[in-house]
């Protein structure tokens, strides 16, 4: 790493298992001519589910047979005749916890693992934790690289389970078509602080037309008045289904925070801003 580069972690890229170098995943090229994205590996390795999937004939079928796959593959239902006391009481990470908890507090524990999770397949380093990022070393870095690491969710094979629900939302979005035919999704994002985000264009009067540095996974709203209440700032922006990692229907009962959430990878995006 180059000393300047430690003052500007926003600039910083890793290795990925997607195929697709980092720092172009990451760019506004990228989500304006998306390709498909795949974690390395992973449909191979569980080629029985991707084939069980393929039998199904609705959203909801599909669904069933994914979170039953994985209630199985990794052990999510508490056992019925625990060996011991202490296999009963035993904490096993689930995606769905790590959804749901990301829901209440993106910057907590939960948060921190997923960040993580995206740091490790998708080579995109996060630019905020509870506060922004910057200089490295730091108590928000530290901060972060030990929630990521810590048991309370990082246990039971968590990035295999992220990997496969990244696949199946892929699977998902090609086989039902839930935004329609297409390859971008026009998603919003409440924000406060939003000049700390801007890399190109400012905020002044008129129509605004911004670059803007998004953490490595964001949570967008469907509609304009779901994403208003977060911020002062509105963000209208075109997702690649690429980076979808979860979308309402997906899962069958489960949400995030609220009804309209979807949960995708960030970097640089062109967006649309204005005031809420």
């Amino acid at each position: 790493m180059r000393p300047d580069h430690a003052e500007h972690p926003h600039t910083w890229y890793t290795t990925n298992l997607v195929g697709v170098p980092a720092q172009l995943l990451g760019s506004t090229a990228f989500n304006d001519h998306p390709t498909p994205l795949h974690i390395g590996g992973t449909r191979q390795a569980h080629a029985g589910l991707f084939a069980l999937l393929a039998t199904s004939g609705s959203p909801e079928e599909a669904s069933e047979m994914f979170v039953h796959y994985l209630s199985l593959a990794f052990g999510l239902e508490p056992a019925k005749d625990p060996a011991s006391p202490a296999e009963a009481r035993r904490w096993r990470a689930s995606y769905v916890k790590l959804l749901q908890s990301w829901g209440i507090d993106s910057s907590g524990q939960a948060g921190a693992v997923l960040k993580g999770w995206v740091e490790s397949r998708f080579g995109l380093v996060p630019c905020f934790h509870g506060e922004r990022l910057e200089h490295f070393p730091s108590s928000a870095w530290i901060k972060y690289l030990e929630e990521k690491a810590s048991s309370r969710f990082h246990n039971n094979c968590i990035f295999q389970q992220l990997d496969l629900l990244y696949e199946f939302c892929q699977w998902a979005l090609q086989r039902f078509e839930p935004f329609g035919a297409v390859r971008q999704v026009p998603l919003w994002r409440g924000i406060t602080r939003c000049e700390e985000q801007i890399v190109a264009g400012t905020l002044g009067p008129g129509k605004r037309l911004l670059t803007v540095q998004l953490n490595n996974l964001v949570s967008f709203a469907q509609r304009a008045d779901q994403a208003e209440c977060f911020g002062d700032w509105l963000l209208h922006v075109r997702v690649p289904l690429a980076k979808l990692l979860f979308y309402p229907g997906l899962l069958h009962k489960v949400l995030l925070h609220g009804e309209g959430e979807v949960l995708a990878l960030g970097g640089l995006y062109k967006v649309e801003a204005r005031h809420a």
